[in-house]
């Protein structure tokens, strides 16, 4: 095989013409042709026993021209790309100059190359301070949520509902005067102020008392993932069966008893507060990362191909489809229910696509200028603990090529993100 390489009039973009010799293509037509004889029927041949040259005759010369072009190419394509250090970063755009039995394979490839990164200021940045501290509002905030998770729940009889009981109705809903699908239900218990109702449902609930039955009059929000109710005024019949409300615990040592490890409420006020500390800690840490990188990558000078920006919003949208197949959605439902094309939904992500090719493009520029390597204490110790989290064999996990190749790179932008913030200047 060879490779003919030169630059076309765009920025960041190769043509490489390449050249597969006849018998490399043939041989490759072999492959194809015994991988698909079975599916071919001949008359005067059992199926799938067909001489190749009779199939070709009967079918046309081109019918495993494009097979074997898949057969033959990315292999030798990845090669030639490796050996001659080209970086592609978009899908190649292919025009075939010349293909049949017997021939030499010639096609020209255009692909988006890895933009140079002209870095800016990246040592002694300008970084302020980031510091939350942990107040006495805090520690009793959390310590609330404690005793509502320990609360009791009281049945009322002597007064109506107020804001912040729990209910139990009974309701149907009717819009145009029609019941309509999943508006009703028995027995369902419904925390007043919640929201979790259509606006306007649960303030009308307040002042109703036991046993009795209401019409609850709402409008649907314009915004309302049914098309069929969007917008519509809608009744509700409703009827109250139960009000029952919270009785919080008394903050107390039998309180830290009951709830937790320690004997006194005291130490476990001090618990509380060392966790807020490691979480605002935390906090603090990602936010002053996050300002630093920010802060490089505004100073960088890269013209971005289109064909990164493309993958990187591909990846974006693969990444959300997998997040609502965990919900039993199917992205294309997701999308009917927004009211939105798929076009339209990347346009959405391109500029966060961007934002996130031209950080990462900034980081690896810095990791090369620098020189920053994990060492292999590094890598050894953060595969054994990775190997621990996954359940897997440390061994298997060192043998794994790609996943190495993981490993050094989380580490490699971990390290970077420190140098930056070891060398600013933060007040």
């Amino acid at each position: 095989m060879s490779i003919k390489i030169e630059k076309t009039q765009n920025n960041n973009e190769l043509k490489l013409e390449f050249t597969i010799d006849a018998k490399k293509f043939d041989e490759g037509m072999k492959k194809v042709y015994a991988k698909s004889a079975k599916y071919f029927n001949i008359p005067g041949f059992r199926k799938g026993k067909a001489p190749m040259a009779m199939v070709e005759k009967q079918y046309g010369k081109e019918i495993f021209y494009e097979d074997t072009f898949n057969e033959v190419v990315p292999e030798e394509y990845e090669r030639e790309l490796k050996e001659n250090n080209i970086e592609a970063v978009s899908k190649p755009d292919i025009e075939i100059k010349q293909i049949g039995k017997g021939q030499d394979l010639i096609f020209t490839a255009i692909v988006q190359t890895k933009p140079e990164v002209k870095l800016g200021k990246y040592k002694g940045i300008q970084l302020k301070k980031i510091e939350y501290n942990v107040t006495d509002k805090d520690i009793e905030h959390e310590l609330g949520h404690m005793a509502d998770r320990n609360a009791r729940l009281i049945s009322v009889e002597d007064r109506p509902v107020e804001n912040g009981d729990i209910t139990v109705i009974d309701f149907e809903g009717f819009a145009d005067g029609k019941p309509f699908e999943g508006g009703k239900a028995e027995n369902h218990e419904l925390t007043i102020g919640s929201n979790t109702f259509i606006p306007g449902f649960e303030e009308q609930i307040i002042g109703m008392k036991l046993g009795e039955e209401k019409d609850i009059n709402v409008k649907f929000p314009e915004e309302y993932f049914s098309e069929e109710l969007k917008g519509k005024d809608a009744t509700f019949k409703v009827k109250l069966h139960e009000i029952k409300k919270k009785e919080l615990p008394e903050l107390n040592d039998d309180f830290a008893k009951d709830t937790s490890e320690f004997n006194t409420i005291d130490e476990l006020k001090n618990s509380i507060k060392e966790k807020l500390e490691t979480e605002n800690a935390n906090k603090a840490k990602y936010e002053t990362e996050d300002a630093a990188i920010k802060a490089v990558t505004e100073a960088v000078e890269v013209e971005i191909p289109s064909g990164m920006i493309e993958t990187e919003v591909d990846n974006m949208v693969k990444d959300i489809e997998t997040r609502l197949s965990y919900q039993g959605m199917k992205l294309e439902q997701y999308l009917q229910m927004i009211g939105k094309t798929m076009e339209d939904f990347k346009k959405e992500y391109e500029e966060q696509a961007k934002t996130s090719v031209k950080t990462r493009l900034t980081l690896e520029a810095i990791i090369k200028e620098e020189n920053i390597e994990p060492s292999q204490e590094d890598v050894t110790k953060k595969i054994k603990e990775m190997a621990e989290i996954y359940g897997k064999k440390e061994e298997e996990l060192k043998e794994n090529e790609q996943f190495v190749n993981y490993v050094k790179d989380s580490l490699k932008n971990e390290a970077v993100v420190k140098f930056i913030i070891d060398n600013a200047k933060i007040k």
